[in-house]
Parts: C-alpha cells; sequence; structure tokens
C-alpha cells in the first residue's frame, strides 16, 4: 500500500466511523446532510444485485430517506417507538475502486440492538460509494447485506 492509499484508507475509515456514531446517537437530520441528493440507501433481500428490480428491505432516495427519518423522529412507526439504543462496529474496511472523485468501499458492519430489555445481533457487509466534497465525502450510495436478509427479520427502530 502506497502512502496515497494509507492516508485515503485513513480518511475513508475516520468518515465510517463518523457515520457509525451518528447513527448510533440517532442524529439523524446530520445523516442526512451526509448524502449527495442522488443517492442510494438500499438493504436488499437475498443475494440479488438488481435493486431496482427486486424486493428489498430499503431502497431508499432522498425523499424516502427523508420520509423515514421523520416517521422515526415523530414515532409514527410502530417499530420506532420507542428507539432502540444500538451500538455498532464498522471494521475490515476495504477500498474495491478509486475512479475521479467516487471511492468503493467494502467492510463489514456488526451493529448490537437493545429494545425491552433484550439484546439482538446483526452482521452484514456494507458497500459504500463515497463521492469527494469539499469538507470530506459524501454518501452516493449505501448497501447494506444483512446475513440473514431472506430470514426471519423483525423490525428495525433504525437505520444501518
Amino acid at each position: 500500500m502506497t502512502m496515497v492509499d494509507a492516508n485515503v484508507l485513513t480518511d475513508v475509515t475516520g468518515f465510517l466511523w463518523k457515520e457509525a456514531d451518528i447513527l448510533d446517537r440517532k442524529d439523524y437530520d446530520t445523516w442526512l446532510d451526509l448524502w449527495t441528493e442522488d443517492g442510494l440507501y438500499i438493504m436488499p433481500i437475498g443475494d440479488g444485485e438488481d435493486y431496482a428490480d427486486q424486493v428489498n428491505l430499503c431502497y431508499d432516495n432522498a425523499k424516502m430517506r427523508k420520509d423515514r427519518v421523520g416517521r422515526f423522529k415523530a414515532g409514527f412507526s410502530i417499530s420506532s417507538a420507542p428507539p432502540a439504543r444500538t451500538i455498532r462496529t464498522i471494521s475490515r474496511i476495504v477500498i474495491e475502486e478509486m475512479s475521479g472523485d467516487l471511492i468503493k468501499v467494502r467492510a463489514a458492519e456488526h451493529l448490537v440492538e437493545d429494545k425491552f430489555g433484550r439484546q439482538r445481533v446483526w452482521a452484514g457487509d456494507a458497500y459504500y460509494t463515497l463521492k469527494r466534497s469539499g469538507s470530506g465525502f459524501l454518501l452516493q450510495q449505501k448497501i447494506v447485506k444483512l446475513l440473514n436478509s431472506d430470514g426471519m427479520l423483525n423490525s428495525f427502530s433504525y437505520l444501518f
């Protein structure tokens, strides 16, 4: 790894950890600001990769992200009352491709949820397309593939 690559990996890692912290704190307005206008937040079911033409847990453009956050904040969603507490870890960060101002990244996500006195554990691979901006990076795409996405899932009162 060259020094330039090491610096990029350090910057990308810092951004991913910052996003994880924002989500654990439920600072959803700040999270919405991390996105490009045309960004997509996707959680597919199963192994398919034609996300626009398959069933997904989430396939959110800017309006859908804002609407989802609004439901979490307003308590209109049964899954968000009360909101779960979460602690997440992002690890095994790999830069897969760099082209112009875009960086494609693959990472592991491990999330522990605490709600109603019980804990649940979720794990999956997260794929990011980051766009360089004046202040660092913006999310252009985030795909979270849960290990058991095609199995029995309960409702989520948070974002991955």
